[in-house]
């Protein structure tokens, strides 16, 4: 099974707008229809402000990985964060995600990001250690904060 990336398009929405639902119901997030399709329409049409990628076949993906995008002083110019990432669980274990995320910042360079982020549960050492393979290190000073508005 190949993770190769495909950046989606507006006719891929019905294909994730499935995968999304899956993956919020299995991390217990709180999302509607509504709010899935006001989240992923305006990058799949094109937003500056992300992109999402098909993983593997673009037909029938076996997941999909959503990039936002940013400006950091800090480091230099353009960089992104990897909102979401999720691939199915039957083919879950086979190195699809490994594969995706060391794919992932050859895609990106060539738009011009200088860095890439993710947010992860610290108690979820699977996905610290699959992060970790990756290249991603923790920030152990920093802490990801939110404020709804």
């Amino acid at each position: 099974m190949s993770a190769a990336l495909t950046l989606a398009g507006p006719d891929h929405i019905d294909t994730l707008l499935a995968l999304v639902e899956k993956f919020h119901a299995e991390e217990g997030m709180q999302s509607t229809p509504e709010k899935r399709h006001a989240g992923l329409a305006p990058l799949l049409d094109g937003s500056p402000y992300g992109c999402v990628y098909l993983i593997g076949p673009p037909r029938s993906p076996i997941g999909y990985m959503v990039i936002t995008l940013t400006w950091s002083v800090q480091f230099g110019g353009l960089d992104g964060s990897v909102d979401e990432l999720y691939i199915r669980p039957g083919v879950r274990g086979r190195g699809i995600a490994s594969e995706a995320l060391v794919a992932l910042p050859r895609a990106l360079a060539g738009g011009g990001l200088r860095t890439i982020h993710l947010e992860v549960d610290k108690s979820n050492a699977a996905a610290l250690k699959l992060y970790r393979r990756a290249g991603f290190v923790l920030n152990e000073n920093y802490l990801f904060m939110t404020k709804h508005l």
